[in-house]
């Protein structure tokens, strides 16, 4: 029996002796990248702008970068990070000023750019090759 998780075993790809925590946080970045997704289908609607259809590259990211080197995967974690911390204040304004019946239109388009112009660097991380 081996008594060290799996979780701790250096990835081929890593530095040697430095474990990376991939498997355990892939879950969680898969997930936060579906919520940003889900937040923007937000922004979108109270921009009164069509939501998009999520392009195979966009769904596929979190796979993608999952598989690509350890220093794309944490730049894509913190810019998920980022991206998050830009968002929840933002939808959060957003739904107080919409509850008070004023028009969100040109703040969430506002918003909604900053989040394309965002998704789009991140996903600029992905290697072209995958």
């Amino acid at each position: 029996m081996n008594a060290v998780p799996p979780t701790l075993i250096p990835r081929p790809d890593s530095l040697p002796g430095v474990p990376h925590f991939v498997d355990a946080i892939d879950g969680v970045t898969t997930s936060r990248w579906a919520a940003l997704q889900d937040a923007a289908t937000v922004v979108a609607r109270l921009a009164g702008i069509e939501t998009e259809s999520l392009s195979p590259e966009i769904t596929a990211f979190p796979e993608t970068i999952r598989r690509a080197g350890a220093w794309r995967r944490e730049l894509a974690e913190k810019g998920i990070d980022d991206l998050a911390a830009i968002l929840e204040p933002g939808i959060t304004a957003l739904l107080a000023v919409n509850a008070r019946g004023a028009n969100t239109q040109a703040p969430a388009l506002a918003l909604w750019h900053e989040f394309v112009a965002a998704r789009s660097a991140l996903l600029s991380l992905a290697p072209h090759d995958a």
